[in-house]
């Protein structure tokens, strides 16, 4: 899954399910980045502000919180402009994506994530 060299860059996972998060950071941590995860948006708006090196959020839309993970995906695009998003949910989004950002549906494969997560950070 990883070319062998590893990554200084971080990977924001923000997801409520316990299981599909943890899934979700070991497959980011194999693929040779820095895997930090949220809970909800809050959680991830305080991690956002407090580092320098997320290159990617990759968000759940159904998240309980003061926002859900599109309105996130949007506020990341507005405050953080450079990080890349991806937004996942097991059903279409009911609103726009922000610019550039992608989404998978749920369940997704970890391996095309993994490209994506490559393709879009530009490793």
């Amino acid at each position: 899954m990883t070319n062998g060299k590893r990554s200084r860059h971080a990977v924001l996972v923000v997801e409520d399910d316990q299981l599909l998060k943890l899934l979700t950071v070991d497959f980011v941590k194999a693929a040779g980045f820095v895997a930090l995860n949220a809970e909800n948006a809050d959680e991830a708006v305080a991690i956002l502000e407090a580092r320098s090196d997320i290159a990617l959020v990759l968000t759940d839309i159904n998240m309980p919180g003061s926002m859900d993970g599109l309105k996130l995906a949007h506020a990341v695009r507005d405050r953080w402009p450079p990080i890349k998003i991806i937004v996942v949910s097991s059903q279409a989004p009911k609103g726009a994506l922000p610019k550039d950002s992608r989404f998978f549906v749920k369940p997704y494969h970890g391996e095309k994530m993994i490209s994506e997560i490559h393709s879009l950070i530009g490793t």
